[in-house]
């Protein structure tokens, strides 16, 4: 059960419904969220509780959430929710491209596949400056300074950026040169980390887990959300299965899953999905077909002397070519979207 209270309650107010709470003994969380203050109760059994609750003229109204995830479902938030940063808005009605490298591997190397991301019609620039690896004896990243040139290039670009945080620390160093923090598959359910997010004035981009299945994939944004941060943005970078030819496999269901079940802007990495450089063309317009919001790819201008995951990423031509064959398939995209948004308002 969720408790919305009205605009400019103050606290003696506030206080009085707590202590209604406590002697009912229904546990709760108090959330700044959207610009309302709301009162979440993590009993599903306090639904007798609505009749005394909506006595109190500052409650604006009470919602019984069927839904887990509470404050991403549609039974909270009817409507799309749109991300902006820097001008960019995620989850608005045109797919969003971010693109880089694994790798901030050089001040020179940034610099120049910002300038050809940039000139193809990228809207945000991705570049890992902390990596996590399976070996231990792998690149790492250059940390702090490989962020520095990420964010420079950034601005003269006028391309926001994004990059992963591996731990809580991570958020204090980098909260100056990155406009959006990533949470890579392995942190998916690092849940102090979540919380300290949730907390940030910046938007996350929350990556599945190899093995997360839905309920666990929007219940980690859920941590993000309570903490009063709304802008999180879900990216599908595909599951463990028993195929090995590719690195993981892409989840297509999950995406007009996502977009039935959350308000939540859902967008695609193809590149960690299939780990091979040929599929990620394919995977990335399918996806979008399906209806993604934006993609993420790896590109580098030499895949063959990548510090990380080149094998995965394309080369300027390759992008070139995907960002040309989505302008073809952009506009009967758009279109079927429009058909469908319609449908459902006309059915509202």
């Amino acid at each position: 059960m969720l408790i919305v209270i009205e605009p400019n309650t103050d606290e003696n107010k506030l206080a009085k419904l707590s202590e209604l709470l406590i002697e009912n003994n229904a546990e709760f969380k108090e959330v700044n969220f959207l610009n309302e203050k709301i009162f979440i109760l993590f009993s599903s059994k306090k639904e007798e509780l609505a009749e005394k609750v909506l006595k109190f003229g500052f409650v604006k109204k009470v919602l019984t959430i069927k839904s887990p995830f509470r404050l991403s479902s549609r039974e909270f938030k009817a409507e799309n929710s749109k991300i902006i940063v820097g001008g960019v808005v995620i989850g608005g009605s045109e797919p969003v491209i971010m693109s880089g490298p694994c790798s901030v591997e050089s001040e020179e190397q940034i610099w120049e596949i910002a300038r050809e991301v940039a000139s193809k019609g990228a809207d945000i620039l991705r570049g890992g400056v902390y990596k996590p690896r399976t070996s231990p004896y792998s690149f790492q990243g250059f940390g702090v300074q490989a962020a520095k040139w990420l964010a420079e290039a950034g601005r003269y670009y006028k391309l926001p950026v994004v990059s992963e945080v591996m731990e809580i620390s991570d958020i204090t160093e980098l909260y100056d040169y990155v406009d959006i923090f990533q949470i890579g598959a392995r942190n998916m359910q690092n849940f102090k980390l979540l919380k300290e997010l949730g907390k940030a004035e910046k938007p996350v981009l929350l990556k599945r887990g190899n093995s997360a299945t839905l309920n666990e994939f929007l219940m980690s944004a859920e941590y993000i959300l309570c903490e009063g941060n709304s802008n999180v943005i879900l990216c599908e970078r595909g599951i463990r299965t028993f195929v090995e030819y590719t690195r993981n496999t892409f989840d297509l269901n999950i995406i007009p899953t996502i977009k039935e079940l959350s308000h939540l802007p859902i967008v695609i990495d193809a590149s960690h999905a299939t780990g091979r450089s040929e599929l990620v063309k394919p995977v990335t317009l399918a996806g979008l077909t399906a209806g993604a919001d934006g993609f993420i790819v790896e590109v580098h201008p030499r895949p063959s002397e990548a510090f990380s995951d080149g094998e995965q990423s394309l080369n300027f031509s390759e992008f070139s070519q995907l960002i040309e064959d989505w302008k073809l398939l952009k506009g009967p995209v758009l279109t079927i979207r429009n058909k469908k948004t319609a449908g459902k308002n006309l059915h509202a």
